[in-house]
């Protein structure tokens, strides 16, 4: 997943991890939604016209390119409920991608990474498949490294939330009627951890302060095909 990586490193200069994070995130879950619901007709995601990854692709090298990614994006986010979730990061912004020039260039190198073929995920249509699940974790490890002391802020290292998830025995939960509730759930990883441990599944709720974070989570549960789960956005002291 150097790719990926990669795509860090064309953001770096005008924000650190824990904002250009939101941004690869969100550019990931389109290439991995479109290539894998692209074209179907029963599918859990919508892939609107005028809203999949072909549509950034088209962008590249365009003077209004960060107008146009917000703008697919929104039409992604309009079909599929998703409002608030994938829009948050804002790709038209001068102060964070430079302006002109150095904004065209700079995302239109972004979108190339994202066309790599390792990125592919056409090929890994099979139910199950935990390809996505390997590059959202690879990525959320560097992120965390380079956001510092602010990393536990929205990660759990898998291992991690693994033993937890033993400790409290999420092995016994044998109907599907049980639940899983995390107060600081951060970017969700715990609760997905979970609720993999459970024989039959369970339903997931969470809650988190920050805005952007709280997206995160919500991208991570749809990306892991969790989208029923609650992550409701508060403070669990004040607004428990």
């Amino acid at each position: 997943y150097s790719s990926l990586w990669k795509s860090c490193d064309a953001l770096r200069g005008g924000m650190d991890a824990s904002q250009y994070k939101d941004y690869i995130l969100v550019l990931l879950f389109i290439r991995y939604v479109s290539d894998k619901y692209g074209g179907l007709d029963d599918s859990i995601i919508d892939i609107p016209k005028g809203g999949s990854f072909k549509d950034l692709i088209a962008l590249k090298g365009k003077p209004e390119i960060g107008d146009g990614i917000n703008k697919v994006i929104a039409k992604l986010a309009e079909a599929n409920g998703l409002k608030g979730v994938i829009d948050v990061a804002d790709f038209n912004d001068p102060d964070k991608l430079g302006s002109g020039k150095e904004m065209q260039d700079k995302l239109s190198n972004l979108i190339g990474i994202f066309q790599n073929e390792d990125l592919n995920f056409t090929k890994n249509k099979s139910e199950g498949d935990d390809l996505l699940g390997d590059a959202y974790e690879y990525l959320m490890r560097h992120f965390a490294t380079q956001s510092g002391k602010s990393k536990g802020q929205f990660y759990t290292p898998a291992e991690v939330s693994r033993v937890i998830s033993k400790v409290i025995g999420m092995s016994n939960a044998k109907r599907k009627d049980w639940t899983v509730y995390d107060p600081t759930c951060g970017s969700g990883s715990l609760l997905l951890k979970a609720s993999a441990e459970t024989p039959n599944g369970i339903t997931i709720y969470g809650q988190e302060m920050d805005v952007a974070t709280r997206a995160l989570a919500m991208i991570n549960m749809w990306l892991h095909e969790n989208p029923g789960a609650e992550i409701w956005r508060g403070n669990t002291l004040s607004d428990p």
